[in-house]
């Protein structure tokens, strides 16, 4: 397996662009009542912009007037950037590092974690090591005891934080090597049993969840008015207010962070979410870690141009353009595809295989199947989920479909990639589909095709 420590050189240059940053905080926030929290998720190697979340965590850092406390709620790797796979996450590692200089940083176990060391004592070792409170419910099958701890409290700016954290049971999400050491629990089950002994009136309370939106909605009710819930795995961006709880997931790929301000014990955390531009300013020591390592790292085939954009695309509407061209090919009459098989949008111009494949995470073979008007308009109704979608009916990991169907039919073709087909009662919500597979497609290909002839 990869080896995962950083180049001396690069980790010390890092580390010394930061190293003022807490004191000046300290300094600055001795006026300041309350805490932030600066929410971090699902970032999966996102080296297109993880030197510019750095410079505006850096900065808000730097400027606020009260104690800041960091919290990334899992994902930090991403096993699909053959960058971060080929150097053991060398920068995803500098990132984290550089965050523990910052602020006291407490990280939730993801089931991204084990990506380039499927050993998930080596991730807890390593983050202890650069000073990162590690926290997960997950337990080592080999000892019978868990990783690390499920939960940790902290006292800042006059605060107590109690802070839990759970992680996914969905062992399909991790490498399959991973899977053989790890014993996940049933979130809920997991959180009645526990969250009660966790949490405790009085003092500022915090889950920190990566089991997803599903299992989220039937932990919320369990948790103290006031608790702040931080969601992830599904990538999603929301803001859920019940009472004085608040339930909040802050996007992927480096694309946002959200800053909860905490004044005092059972307030509602006030809540702003703040957008990262790729092209914004930068940390430069992080920035130029990433840039030797793609420079020492990506082969002429990963650099090789493969598709041309007109326009920049957001996620959905790269995803929707996707389902498109799936059904275009597959000779269906609607394509689906899911809203985590994408990293981030696609920029405008030439995209070599390495941007393409951050985009496009997974390949595939491609699945039709023949429904009748009744039964395409209940999975439609589960679809394109990236609006202002009610938290009662968010499925989490959500179906894009496109193009919209033709009216007046009475059974319609429809198409997907096998993962989705795989897994079809979470994602159409039924398992009564009778896929079969087309021959000679793949899906990483055909939407390529469908972007060079746009």
């Amino acid at each position: 397996m990869p080896a995962m420590f950083l180049h001396r050189r690069a980790f010390l240059g890092l580390m010394s662009s930061v190293a003022l940053l807490p004191i000046l905080a300290r300094a600055s926030n001795a006026a300041g009542s309350g805490v932030d929290l600066i929410i971090l998720s699902d970032l999966h190697s996102a080296y297109e912009r993880m030197a510019e979340l750095l410079q505006a965590v850096q900065t808000h850092v730097a400027a606020a007037s009260r104690p800041q406390v960091i919290l990334f709620n899992g994902d930090l790797f991403e096993i699909g950037n053959v960058v971060a796979a080929r150097s053991g996450g060398e920068a995803d590692w500098a990132f984290l590092g550089a965050l523990a200089k910052l602020a006291p940083t407490v990280f939730n176990i993801g089931n991204h974690e084990p990506d380039l060391d499927n050993d998930l004592a080596h991730f807890v070792e390593k983050a202890r090591s650069l000073g990162v409170t590690v926290l997960s419910n997950i337990t080592d099958k080999r000892t019978g005891q868990l990783y690390t701890d499920a939960s940790a409290t902290l006292s800042v700016g006059g605060l107590r934080l109690r802070i839990a954290a759970l992680g996914t049971n969905a062992m399909g999400t991790y490498p399959k090597p991973t899977r053989e050491l790890i014993d996940a629990p049933q979130p809920v089950d997991w959180a009645r049993q526990n969250l009660p002994k966790l949490l405790q009136a009085g003092d500022v309370n915090i889950v920190l969840s990566h089991a997803g939106v599903v299992p989220d909605r039937d932990i919320l009710p369990i948790v103290p008015d006031g608790t702040l819930m931080v969601g992830g795995h599904d990538h999603l961006t929301l803001v859920q207010e019940s009472g004085k709880t608040r339930y909040v997931h802050t996007g992927s790929w480096a694309s946002l962070y959200t800053v909860a301000t905490i004044s005092a014990p059972g307030e509602a955390a006030r809540l702003e979410q703040r957008p990262v531009d790729r092209d914004g300013p930068a940390v430069p020591d992080l920035k130029s870690v990433i840039t030797t390592l793609l420079a020492r790292h990506l082969t002429p085939e990963d650099r090789s141009i493969i598709a041309q954009c007109e326009h920049a695309r957001t996620l959905g509407e790269t995803a929707r353009f996707t389902a498109a061209a799936i059904a275009a090919k597959a000779g269906a009459d609607l394509g689906f595809i899911g809203h985590t098989s994408f990293g981030t949008g696609l920029p405008k111009g030439e995209i070599s295989r390495y941007d393409y494949n951050a985009n496009l995470r997974f390949d595939g073979k491609i699945m039709k199947a023949e429904v009748d008007a009744a039964t395409l308009a209940a999975i439609l109704a589960r679809c394109n989920q990236d609006g202002d979608i009610p938290l009662a009916t968010r499925t989490g990991d959500f179906l894009y479909s496109a193009p919209t169907p033709v009216a007046e039919k009475q059974s319609y073709v429809i198409a997907c990639n096998d993962w989705s087909a795989i897994n079809r009662k979470s994602y159409f919500g039924r398992e009564d589909l009778a896929f079969s597979e087309v021959a000679d497609l793949k899906l990483k290909a055909l939407v390529a095709e469908a972007l060079n002839k746009a």
